[in-house]
């Protein structure tokens, strides 16, 4: 086993890889985001709509943002009209993630766009995440990055989504643990 590599990470493609802004934006969103958006006190989704919306979040009408929410960047974020984000969503949107419009994300479900080169210098790899109109993301998901989700797909609670998954299908985990199943209505 000595002869297996292993990265040193003190060279690792260093933090930032993924900002798109200056540095003082983005420290000032963790605190705008630690206030307004991820505080389980804060009782009004219009308020963490427009924070998102003043760090360029492209956010919908109608749209409802429950408390525990995290956005990594906001910039980075598109939500559609009257699209539901459930409590404790986590959106670590180091690449775009796209939400269509009337579409629901249960809580605690994590999107994820970011990954790294393991086997190389761990530098960071990000890909997009699309989220076609009327989908349901059921509780505590996970959807990694290049993923696609289709139009009024529903994607059942705990599952881990990678890749595209159809229109209309229901996609979740079957009776033997890391194995999925698509079901047709």
């Amino acid at each position: 086993m000595h002869d297996v590599p292993v990265i040193d990470l003190s060279r690792a493609p260093g933090e930032g890889q993924a900002w798109d802004r200056p540095k003082m934006v983005v420290y000032l969103w963790g605190v705008f985001e630690l206030l307004f958006v991820t505080n389980p006190w804060q009782v009004s989704s219009a308020l963490r709509v427009a924070v998102l919306r003043l760090f360029g979040a492209s956010i919908g009408q109608s749209v409802i943002f429950r408390p525990r929410t995290r956005v990594r960047f906001p910039w980075k974020l598109s939500v559609g009209d009257r699209s539901w984000i459930g409590e404790g969503v986590w959106f670590h949107n180091q690449d775009r993630i796209q939400v269509g419009h009337d579409v629901v994300i249960s809580q605690e479900s994590f999107l994820t766009t970011g990954s790294h080169a393991h086997r190389t210098d761990m530098a960071l790899i990000t890909k997009p995440i699309t989220i076609e109109p009327g989908a349901w993301i059921t509780s505590r998901c996970i959807v990694l990055g290049g993923s696609a989700i289709g139009t009024s797909a529903l994607i059942k609670p705990g599952t881990v989504v990678s890749g595209a998954i159809p229109a209309n299908s229901i996609v979740g985990q079957a009776g033997i643990e890391g194995q999925r199943f698509i079901e047709d209505d």
